[in-house]
């Protein structure tokens, strides 16, 4: 009997035991109100997490593309825009954004001080070997655009590392086809413009979807070690061609005065020539004249002709006193002249 009663004694302790954690954790029964709508909390929820997947905005400088289980659907344009949740994916693509690729440096920060930075692999990318089997540093900038966000994300496998590759690659084609002093001074513009154009053909062959907006030269300089020979001899050249344009300028300023000059006196030359020429022929004229007169009157035109030279040639030798062969009779030439000028005195 006294085990029975332990066991009875046992078995209602648990049982209040029991009793006891049970009420301790009964749920209070707001609780129990709301876990009654759990099945449309439950839905409410689903929906916003469908309609949170479903919703998604794209900004004024980019396209969304939007793949179904990985295959590409349809592009949608700026703002906000719907997606299949879990089955479409999108992929923001800036079209309208100009990007750029530095070579042989490095942007460490923008700003008003910018501030660059150079690494050995920018080093490394930036030495160039010319056509005459020199080195020079070349550093220069790609900016570039996406124009085509199709082929940008499907066509090739990360485009920009392609771009990068496929930009250094031109860069030391165009420059192994020029001599160092081409690269250094006069050749950077068309080297700019040759970079930008085979690029841009590259690009086009392995359909990027990339457009080339400009190639910037930043800096070409020789390498470090050699640096002073070529400041030297571009220095020596720059004062070649202050020379060669002082001499051009002289050479200016000297020859068209000369040829004006030379111009001058030729003028001047042909027009004395024709002026004796003219003299010459009016000469003749008058002697032509004078001779057909005196063929055909012989005594008197010999006659005048000695009256208009005397004439002429009396009045310029001065006071004349002719006298016969004996000197006795002096004609008064003296004083016929002497009046003459007392008339023209007067007159």
């Amino acid at each position: 009997m006294d085990e029975l009663d332990k066991e009875f004694t046992a078995v209602t302790i648990i049982l209040k035991i029991k009793k006891m954690n049970k009420k301790k954790f009964e749920l209070p029964p707001q609780l129990k109100k709301i876990l009654g709508y759990r099945r449309i909390i439950a839905i409410l929820l689903f929906l916003v997490i469908i309609l949170w997947s479903s919703i998604f905005q794209v900004s004024t400088e980019e396209v969304g593309v939007i793949t179904r289980f990985g295959k590409y659907v349809r592009q949608v344009e700026p703002g906000l825009n719907l997606k299949i949740p879990f089955a479409e994916d999108v992929y923001k693509v800036p079209v309208e954004r100009q990007q750029k690729l530095e070579f042989g440096f490095r942007t460490a920060s923008a700003g008003k001080n910018t501030q660059y930075s150079e690494s050995s692999s920018s080093k490394d990318e930036s030495l160039m070997l010319t056509g005459d089997l020199n080195l020079a540093e070349v550093q220069w900038v790609v900016q570039y655009r996406v124009d085509n966000a199709y082929k940008n994300l499907f066509k090739v496998r990360n485009p920009q590392s392609t771009l990068r590759i496929i930009s250094e690659a031109a860069m030391r084609q165009i420059v192994g086809d020029r001599t160092v002093n081409e690269v250094l001074t006069v050749g950077r513009t068309e080297i700019a413009n040759k970079l930008q154009e085979l690029i841009q053909q590259i690009c086009r062959e392995y359909s990027m979807g990339i457009k080339i907006e400009q190639v910037v030269l930043q800096d070409v300089n020789p390498p470090e070690p050699v640096k002073a020979a070529f400041n030297a001899v571009n220095e020596a050249q720059q004062e070649k061609e202050t020379l060669i344009n002082q001499a051009k300028s002289e050479y200016n300023k000297v020859i068209p005065k000369a040829r004006g000059q030379a111009e001058e006196t030729i003028q001047q030359a042909k027009g004395y020539a024709a002026e004796r020429v003219n003299n010459a022929d009016g000469e003749a004229a008058r002697f032509t004249a004078l001779y057909n007169e005196f063929i055909k009157a012989p005594e008197v035109t010999k006659r005048r002709i000695y009256l208009e030279t005397m004439s002429n040639v009396i009045p310029k030798i001065g006071n004349v006193v002719i006298t016969d062969q004996k000197g006795s009779n002096v004609l008064p030439l003296l004083q016929m002249q002497m009046n003459k000028k007392t008339e023209i005195n007067e007159n």
